[in-house]
């Protein structure tokens, strides 16, 4: 066992090391020159068309099975997770406050391939024996890259269907588990059986379910977070100015050791602030363009400008709350790691503050078990068709309990590589689509444009 964890370990390494970010943040900034910029300088009609697509369509002419804002809320209940009070505290702990700056880097490309995969999803999705629409990268690869590249689809569901297993089920429950047990005395598997219940009787209901159940708790639970953390901001607000000005300093210059921080090189600032910013916006991973495949909308375009706003509100608004509020509280010096240092800066500022952090974790975590389980569950249907979806759903609300009660050591090395391993095929994808990408979204912003001039003229 401990050769095979040595063998993931230096996949691990490789995977998630210099050519993989680099990998990352060139496709992004490719597809971001590409699109001239546009993610970034439409991001307000990404929240028109968001707010617009809050209901359901009833024109049996538009496609799909869930609104918009549903599939947003969809991707946004996966990508929502443990990486956003976990793994941003991880990466100031490791890498320093500039650590967060590069992760604005990152969110920033991110939004034009998170825009593109989406794109691509809505383009090339298929309507399988149930009439449920179904996309994602390996339907893109198969149906827009064509037979000859099929095999590059296959790996990606290979690696999505194991990795959900582990990334998104069963280190999640044992996160709230944990989170739980040392806040509130509840043991370890009450919570379990309490999440496999209700997991149980979400995924019963398919994506319809699922997207509802993530259009009310999503909103709800990012603005409880949000709020909480402006409320420390607010109690140090004197430190703000300074906090950004650190942040900024640390990403260019080495940080040197004080109080329980160990000190960091600008090198780990750049590796763990993209590393630790794609594991929370899981932009080219290829994970939320199966949420947005199902969204009721006839134009891809307009899809990939709702989809865009998943990585803008994950990195710039809510890891940047759990960021700042650790560097102005100055908790990044106190020596504590990963959730226990988010606790720690949250505790020190308001009443509670650790409890609040405990149930956000929680929410988080259960909401990412949720949406992973359509991510895998559509990767194990284009292995093996529709007949496998109800075999995977008891599987996984099997699993939730046993990863609540687990040591998870190995299962989250093998869940971080394989989830990282899932961009490879996506990344190829998105590179070898792309023209795809910038010809319809010309023409849909030359579309809009001569309706906006004809609709002046009447």
């Amino acid at each position: 066992m401990e050769a095979i964890t040595e063998f993931v370990g230096l996949i691990n390494g490789f995977v998630w090391g210099t050519p993989m970010l680099v990998m990352i943040l060139g496709v992004g900034l490719f597809l971001s020159l590409g699109l001239r910029l546009m993610p970034i300088l439409k991001l307000g009609t990404g929240f028109k068309l968001l707010w617009s697509g809050r209901i359901p369509d009833k024109d049996k002419n538009v496609k799909g099975d869930v609104s918009p804002f549903n599939a947003l809320m969809t991707s946004l209940s996966a990508t929502i997770g443990t990486g956003n009070i976990a793994g941003v505290a991880t990466a100031i702990f490791v890498g320093g406050p500039g650590a967060l700056f590069w992760m604005w880097c990152t969110a920033l490309v991110g939004m034009a391939t998170k825009y593109s995969e989406a794109v691509l999803a809505v383009k090339f999705r298929e309507v399988d024996d149930n009439g449920n629409h179904v996309g994602g990268p390996m339907y893109y690869i198969k149906n827009g890259l064509g037979k000859k590249w099929a095999w590059l689809g296959t790996l990606f569901a290979i690696f999505g269907s194991l990795a959900g297993f582990g990334i998104g089920n069963t280190v999640q429950a044992n996160s709230v588990a944990a989170a739980l047990s040392s806040n509130f005395g509840v043991p370890a598997w009450i919570s379990g059986v309490i999440m496999m219940l209700l997991v149980g009787a979400v995924l019963m209901g398919g994506i319809k379910r699922i997207a509802e159940v993530a259009g009310k708790l999503v909103p709800f639970m990012t603005i409880f977070y949000i709020t909480a953390g402006l409320g420390v901001l607010v109690v140090h607000i004197q430190d703000v100015p300074a906090a950004f000005a650190l942040i900024i300093h640390s990403a260019f210059n080495p940080v040197a050791a004080q109080g329980g921080f160990a000190g960091a090189a600008v090198w780990a600032a750049i590796r763990f602030g993209v590393a630790r910013g794609v594991f929370s916006n899981e932009a080219g991973l290829g994970s939320a363009p199966i949420a947005h495949a199902a969204a009721q909308t006839n134009n891809p375009v307009a899809q990939g400008l709702v989809a865009m706003l998943g990585t803008f509100i994950d990195t710039i608004v809510v890891c940047s709350i759990t960021g700042l509020a650790i560097v102005v509280s100055g908790s990044w010096t106190s020596g504590e790691n990963g959730a226990a240092l988010t606790s720690y800066a949250f505790s020190h500022a308001l009443p509670l503050g650790n409890y609040i952090v405990a149930i956000a974790l929680s929410i988080f975590a259960f909401t990412t078990i949720i949406g992973w389980s359509f991510y895998s569950e559509k990767c194990v249907q284009y292995l093996f068709g529709i007949k496998a979806v109800k075999p995977f759903r008891l599987l996984w609300t099997i699993a939730v309990p046993l990863g609540a009660v687990s040591s998870l050591d190995f299962i989250w090395l093998l869940a971080d590589t394989l989830n990282a391993m899932m961009a490879i095929p996506n990344l190829i994808a998105l590179a070898l689509l792309s023209p795809v990408v910038f010809g319809l979204t010309r023409e849909y912003f030359i579309k809009k444009r001569a309706d906006e001039a004809a609709k002046a003229q009447s």
